[in-house]
Formats: C-alpha cells, sequence, structure tokens
C-alpha cells in the first residue's frame, strides 16, 4: 500500500497538503474518496488512517488532506471559517480530479460531515456520502463558540478549545455561521448517504444524527458506533467505521474485492488454448481466464465501470504491444544486436477520414492505433530501421491488419 503526497492550492492561492492513500500491491484501484477530517484534528489523525487503509483494502483510494492553517501548510486558521472549508473540499477534489479521477465517495468527520454535506452538490460524480459523528449543520459550532462571543466583541478575537488544542478565533467565523441555515441542502442531494454516529458524543449530540438521517431522502442508512468518544480514539472503534463504510460504499461504488492472491473466486473450466470470459457484476467487470492465467476486464468509473481491470480496448493494446515487442526481441538476439530496451506506447483513436490521407468513403471514421517504439541501445539507423519493419511481422499485427472471420454461436441452452 503507497501513500503519494499531494499539494495543492485553495480558492485563495494557499498550498494545502494531503496524503493519498492506495490500494495494496495486486489490488487495482476501483475508484476514489476524499476524506474530510474533525475541525480540530489533521490528515494523519490515527482515527483518518485506519478507516483509509480500510478503504484502500477495497480497492478505494483515499485523499486526506488538512484544511486551512491546520497541520504544517499555509494560512491562519484564525482566518478560517466553515465557507472556507467548503472551499478547501472543493479545491481538494478539484486536484483528484485533475491528476486522477473526480471523487465518487466524500467522508466528513465532526464539522467536516456538514462541509461535505455542503459541498456535495457542486460534486457531479459523487454517488456515495458517509458523515462520522457530524452535525447537520455548523449551528454546534456556534455553540462552541458562545462563551467567546463578548470576548470576541471587545477584542475582535478570542481562542477556542477542542479536545487538545486550542485555536485563535475572529469575529469573520461567527459571521460566516450566520450565511448558513437549516439542513435543507441535505435533502437535495440524492446520493447513498450513511450517517455514523456514537450515542455518547460528548462533542455532537446524537441528535444530529437525526437531523441528518431525518432530512435526507433514501438511499440512507444509520450506524450506531456504541462506547466511542468523538474522535474515535479507540482503535477498535476507527477499526470497526472503517469496516462497516468499505462493505457499505463497495455496493453503490460497484467494488468487488479480489482474493488476497489476486485471483478471483469460481473460476470456469477451461480448455486448452482457450480463453474464458466471466460476468463478475451487473456493469462491465468481466473475468478472463486460460488455463493458467486468472485477469480482469472493467471500465473506468466515468463510463459506469469499477475501473478494476484494463478496458478491453486496452487489452487489445496490451497485446499488440505485447506480441510487437516479443517479436523486435526475437529478431534482435538472433542477430546479435546491441539492443539492450524495448518499449512501446500505443493509443487508440478513431479519426475522420478527412484527417487520413489513405481513407476511402467521405464522412466515415478510422479506426487508428499509432504505436511508438523505443528501441534502448547501440544500434545504426540501418538496424533501426530494420527493427521498424521486423515489428510489422508480429502475428497479432497480422490478424489484425488481415482478413479476419470471426464465428459466433450460441451455446446450447442450459
Amino acid at each position: 500500500m503507497a501513500r503519494i503526497k499531494i499539494e495543492f492550492p485553495n480558492g485563495e492561492g494557499q498550498i494545502l497538503a494531503g496524503l493519498l492513500e492506495t490500494p495494496p500491491d495486486g489490488i487495482a484501484i476501483a475508484c476514489y474518496a476524499l476524506f474530510a477530517h474533525c475541525f480540530a484534528c489533521g490528515r494523519d489523525i490515527a482515527a483518518a488512517s485506519r478507516i483509509s487503509r480500510a478503504l484502500a483494502a477495497r480497492g478505494i483510494a483515499v485523499l486526506r488532506f488538512d484544511f486551512t492553517g491546520l497541520g504544517n501548510r499555509d494560512g491562519d486558521f484564525a482566518n478560517a471559517g466553515f465557507s472556507s472549508n467548503v472551499q478547501d473540499l472543493l479545491a481538494a477534489a478539484a486536484r483528484l480530479t485533475q491528476d486522477y479521477e473526480p471523487p465518487a465517495l466524500l467522508i466528513g468527520h465532526s464539522l467536516a460531515g456538514a462541509a461535505v454535506l455542503m459541498a456535495a452538490s457542486a460534486l457531479a460524480n459523487v454517488k456515495a456520502i458517509a458523515t462520522i459523528g457530524a452535525p447537520a449543520t455548523a449551528d454546534p459550532l456556534r455553540h462552541l463558540l458562545t462563551g467567546a462571543a463578548g470576548e470576541i466583541d471587545e477584542r475582535g478575537e478570542s481562542t477556542l478549545r477542542l479536545g487538545q488544542r486550542e485555536f485563535r478565533i475572529r469575529r469573520q467565523l461567527l459571521d460566516d455561521l450566520d450565511g448558513h441555515g437549516p439542513e435543507e441542502h441535505v435533502r437535495g442531494l440524492r446520493r447513498a448517504l450513511l450517517v455514523f454516529h456514537s450515542p455518547v458524543d460528548e462533542l455532537v449530540s446524537i441528535d444530529e444524527a437525526a437531523r441528518i438521517y431525518g432530512a435526507a431522502l433514501h438511499p440512507k442508512s444509520f450506524i450506531s458506533i456504541d462506547g466511542a468518544d468523538h474522535l474515535l480514539s479507540r482503535p477498535e472503534d476507527s477499526e470497526y467505521v472503517g469496516t462497516a463504510l468499505a462493505a457499505w460504499a463497495s455496493r453503490y461504488l460497484g467494488v468487488v474485492r479480489p482474493e488476497p492472491d489476486g485471483g478471483i473466486v469460481d473460476a470456469p473450466q477451461v480448455g486448452p488454448h482457450e480463453v474464458v470470459v466471466t460476468e463478475l457484476d451487473r456493469q462491465f467487470l468481466r473475468g478472463l481466464f486460460t488455463r493458467s492465467h486468472r485477469w480482469m476486464a472493467d471500465e473506468p468509473v466515468s463510463y459506469g465501470g469499477s475501473n478494476l481491470g484494463p478496458t478491453p480496448y486496452d487489452l487489445l493494446l496490451m497485446s499488440l504491444g505485447a506480441c510487437t515487442s516479443m517479436t523486435l526481441r526475437l529478431y534482435a538476439n538472433h542477430k546479435k544486436l546491441k539492443l539492450d530496451d524495448i518499449t512501446i506506447r500505443m493509443r487508440h483513436q478513431r479519426v475522420h477520414e478527412e484527417d487520413c490521407e489513405d481513407c476511402g468513403d467521405e464522412g466515415r471514421k478510422l479506426e487508428r492505433i499509432q504505436l511508438e517504439i523505443d528501441l534502448d541501445g547501440d544500434l545504426t539507423e540501418d538496424e533501426r530501421a530494420r527493427l521498424l519493419k521486423i515489428a510489422g511481422r508480429c502475428p497479432v499485427n497480422k490478424t489484425l491488419t488481415g482478413e479476419l472471420s470471426i464465428d459466433k454461436r450460441l451455446a446450447a441452452a442450459k
């Protein structure tokens, strides 16, 4: 399991720090999640780390980050507010979208849960949302600030203690809270929602979970974290949340978990020189089997798949590239050429005939595969030119460019 450090600018141009938790080796990334930690926490809080690992083990990569003024990043927490937290969330989602894929799952802990509920309407690709110990709105924070209001009026700022930490707060935070009313926006989410809350939460009353659940439309679920404190300090509490969240999210994100060894349950009988393709879900996930190997094919999340395997066209390009590379290596070894390494990059395109001088009928599209061969070694120009011609002798290349007949028939009814 790899952890990738990510930095991105928020709406004010301040640089925020994040950490992307990816699945272990052998498990493909099915989709991406965005985890917003509690108001008084950083991205490295143990509970967030355990929950992220549980999701990553099921193929869900998780980005968690520090809000403005928290951790070791830019900005002053005293100048932040609930609105800036929402904007930080959207900035994190934009960075995920730019470098990877849009987040399909949003998770918010404590006040960040309220921020997630507010930000979700601006993120069209989100399919599921989970809150943990979250208020329905930012109102509970207003109650926490009641004792500091007089000092803020007099001095312009005060100190707020949350958990074991103290934060400077200013008038603008109170003013910001005035702009966020009741929880009507929750009804308009129209995404799958899971609400976690502890009956004994000392900071955010479980009544807040009832407000969220009551305002939301189905599908919605509630899970009680019996005996847990607000920060999920006990490992067993955060591990329970992580396991339950991973199982619940899999239902709505179409995630299918492979066996630990990378295999697939219920492999079919496969004959010699035969390939068998089976369904693994009712969308696009497919099992690919030979007598000795098991793999999966899928489509990206943006096309309605789970992204647990290469697409059919990816597999086609892999077949052509592998065959081309093998053919070149066989020839180079036979001719004792000083060829150290071969790298092949491919892309499949559909182009209009006007983009191609050799195309025929007007208006039709041409299927084009761009294949770039990088030959590393002490080779002459003549040897390189010869290897380029040899690449065309790859058997898969000949199959694709020759006259191909595909005989289809239905298997006997069972």
